[in-house]
């Protein structure tokens, strides 16, 4: 059953959602909150138990990446399938399969009697997850369009995306201590029972996008051309920048972007519409979560190390350590969904959290040997989180907003990509920054000196946290510079519709 938003004029004679309906939307917030956070937790919550998996399995430190490698391939490379997926055959029917799909191969992870068990389970959680991502992101997108209820739903969905890595973390360490490691794997069973029962009482399914076809050549060419980007920036952890292996699939996958963007053009029906890009505030915006994710890992991957391998954290103690950031990072998405943008617009908002991100990062590199938590991370780490959080909710609430309701689902599987690209491209750049910074310092010392091993990590750490902020004030600039001026106003004829 449809429901037709409200136009400015109010000439399309409004019908007011039942009361039953709108108590419905924010238990569906619920359901799709926490699916989502399901598919973000294990970004993170594997890392952790990692050696342990190792351990138990048997495989070596090279082939130790490919738990998570094989997770963010096939995520990444299938999101606009996944999101275009659930445009056609309906955003339920997508969401409640994602869900049953990701907890059956998580099922069988946990289960893994040996590594390529444990690959090939990685490898379709990545899969489900592109489904499961967009679906339930666009459900989000057509359920909330009063505009202050969509503002509270964002600062909650924005703080789960934002945050997800840390709790991973956290989580991870606890399951990880208190059990093993296929427990991580195990738990997601445990959440998706929750939100596969609450999706099927809660929502309904409507195919917004069903007269149109798949575009078979634009999926092909989107799917191969993600894969190659996000394979080529793994390969420069573990090669060399000027290898083949991450040259040569980085060069492949910007020409098969670009053939893409070109078949676009003239594809009866495209799989990512150009109009989606085209509104100068959702590219901005999409600029935004390419730009915070990638500055977001030199929080989540090198502060995990400094706190474990420096200052002796167990897994954990390293997740609570987090638990501020999230706190501040929560706070801050209230602030700036539901006071900020709507009084002052994105213009301001955005690049201001951006700027105060690169001060909690800059801040971070005062760390040294004999620093402790409380006075060289607590704090930085909650200014960090404040900043992140004007950011990221915000960002990912207008990227998806006065998108055509049959466009919902491709819309929010381009955040998903954004934010999943830029975490690997961060992840990339910040390892081989870190590990050249580390090498550098070693030149002309004596390596076997535990002090001087001791100042070579805190070197790789460091600069990674100024490159970090190097990208978060990028960010702020080039938001600054996108982003309209005044509070956007959302194109009432292209208004998503309301389906529950």
């Amino acid at each position: 059953m449809s429901q037709k938003t409200l136009t400015e004029s109010g000439r399309e004679g409004a019908v007011a959602a039942p009361d039953d309906a709108s108590a419905k939307r924010w238990w569906i917030l619920a359901v799709i909150a926490l699916a989502q956070l399901m598919v973000v937790l294990d970004s993170t919550i594997v890392n952790i138990a990692l050696p342990s998996a190792q351990a138990d399995l048997g495989f070596s430190d090279g082939n130790r990446q490919w738990i998570v490698t094989a997770y963010a391939l096939a995520f990444a490379s299938l999101l606009l399938l996944g999101g275009r997926i659930a445009d056609l055959f309906g955003r339920k029917t997508a969401f409640l399969v994602g869900v049953v799909g990701f907890a059956a191969v998580s099922a069988l992870g946990g289960a893994a009697t040996n590594f390529e068990m444990l690959v090939t389970a990685r490898a379709l959680q990545g899969a489900f997850g592109a489904l499961l991502a967009p679906a339930a992101l666009s459900l989000l997108n057509t359920t909330f369009t009063d505009a202050r209820e969509r503002a509270r739903a964002f600062s909650v969905y924005g703080a789960i995306a934002g945050a997800g890595g840390a709790v991973g973390l956290l989580l991870g360490g606890v399951l990880t201590d208190a059990f093993d490691w296929r427990w991580t794997l195990y738990v997601n069973v445990v959440i998706a029972v929750v939100a596969f029962a609450g999706g099927w009482v809660l929502l309904r399914n409507h195919r917004d996008a069903a007269n149109s076809k798949l575009d078979m050549p634009g999926t092909l060419l989107v799917a191969a051309g993600l894969f190659s980007l996000v394979y080529g920036f793994s390969n420069a952890e573990t090669h060399d920048w000027g290898s083949p292996a991450t040259w040569g699939f980085l060069v492949a996958g910007g020409l098969l972007l670009a053939a893409f963007a070109w078949w676009q053009t003239r594809a009866a029906h495209p799989l990512l519409p150009l109009r989606i890009l085209l509104d100068r505030n959702r590219a901005a915006s999409l600029a935004a979560v390419l730009m915070s994710a990638g500055g977001m890992f030199g929080v989540f991957l090198f502060l995990t190390y400094y706190l474990q391998l420096n200052l002796g954290f167990s897994p954990t103690r390293t997740g609570v350590a987090f638990l501020p950031m999230v706190a501040a990072l929560m706070v801050a998405s209230q602030v700036s969904t539901t006071m900020l943008v709507p009084r002052i617009g994105p213009k301001v908002v955005i690049p201001l959290g951006f700027a105060v991100a690169a001060v909690g990062m800059a801040w971070m590199t005062g760390i040294g040997v004999g620093s402790s938590y409380l006075s060289a991370v607590l704090a930085q780490l909650i200014v960090t989180g404040f900043g992140l959080g004007l950011v990221m909710p915000p960002a990912m609430q207008l990227a998806t907003s006065g998108v055509m309701a049959e466009d919902a689902g491709v819309a929010s599987a381009t955040v998903n990509a954004m934010q999943q690209v830029g975490g690997s491209i961060g992840t990339a750049l910040l390892n081989t920054l870190a590990a050249s910074a580390a090498t550098d310092y070693l030149v002309g010392k004596d390596p076997t000196n535990k002090l001087v091993q001791a100042q070579a990590t805190i070197e790789s750490y460091t600069t990674a946290f100024w490159w970090s902020a190097g990208l978060f004030a990028a960010g702020a600039l080039i938001a600054f510079l996108l982003f309209r001026r005044g509070v956007p106003e959302q194109d009432p004829d292209a208004a998503p519709v309301v389906h529950m």
